[in-house]
């Protein structure tokens, strides 16, 4: 490797942990409102910088351009629908957590309907975050840096397996460190100044790449060239044969995000930390802006990656890393490399600071010891964060005999992203539907959408698997109406103002999440082209769909 893009990969990792234990070393992480909520002490910034980041990792940085390689702009829907999901929460959901003084989802759940549903709830979230999240958190992104950073020729280890041990078990103990011994606040600082150094360096390989592309004629000149070149690839309209069909984005599509940003404990845990709720809804508005600028560095760098390299004969997932290598000078590759590293470990160490506070105030304190003190939750909580911290480190090399691993991803989410939406959806919006109701519908949320995956892939496959969530979400809200209608609660839920939060809203919350969807509307027509929606799909060239690469992943082929 280069010495120079070593230097700068050292120099800007050093830079980002003394920052942060500059800040961060007089915090209150003894108590359980200062290690899992920051103290909610979090500041706009704050919010919009760990929020950004703890999304950002190389699944998305690698997987969604490669996808980008392969279908083009249309999959930007990822990053551009969620700005609708954004606004929900900032107007709808935020408002109404912060007013129960709550720090996970599950104790809302608790208030609104009962405790074993807090404990069902609590436990599916641990589930999946420790079986599915951290391992693969850990594993791309070991995958992800060791091809950056070419660790098989710096270290001389030619064995890519035992690069591959070394390399997770490296990232998981920092991780480690930085959840387990800094609290919410230090993942929120270190988040941010990360983030800071993942959009300079996204946005300069963007930059570059089109001057490369326009022969150094200029940013402009590129952009022209491949507009030119590839009109099917700067098409924001997906066709029925593409990851992401057009009308997948009023179903399945909408649902993951609206979950994603309003319910998973992972991402919105940063907001109960909020000092206030005009603090916590300009941190996610702010978030919802950063996401439109998305697709400059999450999408358009795999366009740019097809034009340069697309009679390569390469995979999609492969695109972005031979970009990076191609595009930026020795000094940048190692910022962008550290940059990465900083992804990487946000999204670890924020599922492992998200788990160890369900252990510890939903298992521990909740169902364990009920009288616990504050200090011998955040203790539990700190002893059951590295027994799974170690857990997913010695799980996430053995990803490396599985296929199709940001597709299981993705479907493996989609078991119980639906089921919790929708009960934390109904709990807010009714007032009679009673605990039972929410219990079958988490129970039997789970399973239908396990058993299509798992058992009828095919017959998901041909509904297509978003559109199925749809039907499923649709199904289990209604499910818990007739039942509120047939069963109600005896009285009406009223939800009770805590008082942990000034909930005075910021004044142009409205004004300005207004302003985001017009702009979600404008891009979408600005590049829109439905011709490709009337047209047929290949005989024989169609990529599996996320339901079979489920299957493959559960029955690999030989």
């Amino acid at each position: 490797m280069n010495a120079l893009t070593l230097s700068s990969f050292l120099f800007f990792t050093g830079l980002v942990a003394v920052i942060t234990y500059i800040l961060t070393r007089k915090d209150d992480h003894s108590s359980s409102n200062g290690f899992f909520l920051a103290g909610r002490s979090l500041t706009f910034p704050l919010i919009a910088g760990s929020l950004l980041l703890t999304n950002l990792s190389t699944e998305q940085m690698v997987g969604l351009n490669g996808a980008a390689f392969n279908d083009g702009l249309c999959v930007m829907a990822w990053e551009v629908v969620a700005v609708i999901g954004l606004v929900i929460m900032a107007i709808f959901f935020l408002p109404r957590f912060l007013k129960s003084g709550i720090a996970t989802i599950p104790q809302l759940l608790e208030i609104r309907f009962d405790h074993t549903t807090r404990v069902i709830t609590n436990l599916i979230f641990l589930v999946a975050y420790a079986a599915i999240l951290l391992p693969i958190i850990l594993y791309t992104g070991a995958t992800g840096l060791s091809g950056m950073l070419d660790l098989q020729g710096l270290t001389g280890i030619e064995s890519p397996t035992v690069i591959l041990w070394l390399t997770v078990w490296l990232v998981g103990i920092i991780g480690s460190m930085y959840a387990l011994f800094g609290g919410l606040r230090t993942v929120a600082v270190s988040d941010t100044l990360n983030g800071i150094g993942l959009l300079i360096g996204g946005m300069l390989i963007v930059c570059f790449g089109l001057n490369i592309v326009g022969g150094g004629e200029g940013i402009a000149e590129g952009w022209n060239i491949i507009k030119t070149a590839h009109p099917e690839k700067v098409n924001s309209i997906g066709g029925a044969s593409q990851s992401v069909p057009f009308f997948t984005l009023f179903t399945g599509v909408m649902l993951l995000n609206l979950f994603y940003w309003c319910t998973n404990q992972q991402i919105i845990q940063r907001t109960f930390g909020a000092s206030s709720l005009a603090e916590g809804q300009k941190g996610v508005l702010l978030t919802a802006f950063l996401k439109l600028l998305g697709p400059l560095y999450l999408v358009i760098p795999g366009i740019i990656a097809f034009h340069l390299f697309a009679g390569d004969g390469i995979k999609g997932d492969m695109a972005y890393g031979m970009l990076v290598n191609k595009v930026l000078p020795a000094p940048l590759i190692g910022f962008f490399a550290a940059a990465m590293v900083g992804a990487i470990l946000s999204s670890f160490n924020s599922a492992l600071n998200s788990t160890t506070t369900l252990f510890g105030l939903g298992f521990y304190k909740g169902v364990i010891k009920k009288n616990a003190t504050e200090e011998e939750v955040v203790r539990a909580g700190k002893a059951f964060g590295w027994v799974l911290a170690i857990v997913a480190m010695t799980v996430a090399p053995l990803l490396a005999q599985t296929g199709s691993i940001f597709g299981y991803l993705q479907k493996m989410n989609g078991i119980y992203f639906i089921p919790i939406f929708s009960v934390v959806l109904v709990g807010l919006l009714s007032k009679r539907v009673p605990p039972v109701a929410a219990k079958i519908a988490l129970v039997a949320g789970f399973s239908i959408i396990a058993i299509g995956y798992f058992v009828f892939p095919g017959a998901v496959a041909k509904l297509h698997e978003f559109h199925f969530l749809g039907v499923v979400f649709i199904s289990l809200v209604a499910l818990m109406l007739i039942i509120g209608k047939i069963r109600p609660r005896a009285t009406a839920w009223v939800q009770q103002d805590s008082g942990d939060v000034d909930l005075t809203p910021w004044k142009r919350a409205v004004p300005v999440s207004i302003a985001l969807v017009v702009i979600v509307i404008v891009v979408y027509v600005k590049f829109a082209d439905f011709s490709v929606m009337r047209k047929t799909e290949p005989s024989g060239e169609r990529e599996a769909t996320a339901a079979e690469q489920v299957e493959d992943v559960v029955s690999p082929s030989e």
